[in-house]
């Protein structure tokens, strides 16, 4: 007598624990994505909505303060991120060495990431002040003429950018401290027998063997760059003038006038941004990574 196996029956659970997981993000990401793309075609307030196309979008890339605010994004994101991935990659090394109050050092890089962004954005505001900002009057009594960090347009948005990768950087050393841990040791150990130099070991083998944690901090840094909105509002609004606009404070600006669907168009082209800039990014990382 031959015994037939009956066909093993697929457990209902899977299916089952996927499916609130999906309405979770279809209701917090895929409808609100949706209805933005929707409303930046209208002409809309709280009650109606009128469809006009792409005339948000032509207006957005007509007005110049607009585009400024777009360029600004770009400058502070790149500016933000590098700094952070490159500082943070030499407070990791620094704070992995055998250095006195290795620890206590560690905590202090780390704390301004706990800090409140406003917080530590009122902060600095006052310490820039041009002339009773501790920073400036504490240039006065070296004998060095303290700029207008916030109200030169020309320093306005790097001034910004310098205080978000000191509140930054921490996250970034932590992340990379990481990256250093997961080096075994036998890879300095062989180049100092081989007679390597500490820069050629940084060159040869820190700096390789660290890149996930890099692409990690890049990722992250830019993302965060490109969305910044609470520390340069704190520290600006965007001034003087339109110098430290950047897409999110125009975005809000335009909420507060009443022009609901330009700012939803300003809101869809900013998400483009980061999906055209960390997409193509995080493929050229990976693949490099694979390759090696």
């Amino acid at each position: 007598m031959i015994e037939t196996r009956r066909p093993a029956r697929k457990s209902p659970y899977p299916l089952w624990f996927f499916i609130p997981a999906a309405v979770i993000y279809g209701v917090l990401f895929l409808v609100p994505t949706v209805s933005s793309l929707w409303f930046s075609l209208t002409r809309w307030d709280l009650s109606t909505a009128e469809f006009i196309g792409l005339e948000n979008f032509r207006q957005f890339f007509s007005e110049p303060f607009l585009i400024q605010g777009l360029v600004n994004t770009l400058i502070y994101a790149v500016t933000t991120s590098g700094l952070k991935t490159v500082c943070g990659l030499l407070l990791a090394v620094l704070l992995t060495s055998n250095i006195f109050a290795r620890g206590f050092l560690r905590t202090l890089v780390f704390f301004p990431v706990l800090v409140s962004t406003i917080g530590i954005g009122i902060t600095f505001t006052v310490m820039m002040h041009p002339t009773r900002g501790i920073i400036n009057v504490t240039l006065e009594a070296l004998g060095i003429p303290g700029p207008g960090w916030l109200t030169n347009p020309a320093l306005a948005l790097f001034s910004v950018a310098l205080v978000d990768v000191w509140k930054g950087v921490g996250l970034a050393t932590l992340i990379f401290i990481a990256g250093l841990a997961a080096i075994s040791p036998d890879y300095y150990e062989a180049a100092r027998i081989d007679g390597a130099t500490r820069l050629q070991q940084f060159i040869r083998i820190t700096l390789p063997l660290v890149r996930p944690a890099t692409i990690v901090v890049v990722t992250l840094s830019l993302i965060g760059g490109l969305r910044s909105f609470d520390l340069i509002w704190a520290m600006t609004r965007g001034g003087p003038g339109f110098s430290s606009d950047v897409i999110a404070s125009v975005i809000y600006k335009q909420y507060q006038a009443g022009f609901y669907g330009l700012s939803t168009a300003g809101n869809v082209i900013l998400f483009a941004l980061i999906a055209v800039i960390i997409l193509p990014i995080s493929l050229w990382f990976n693949r490099r990574e694979v390759e090696e």
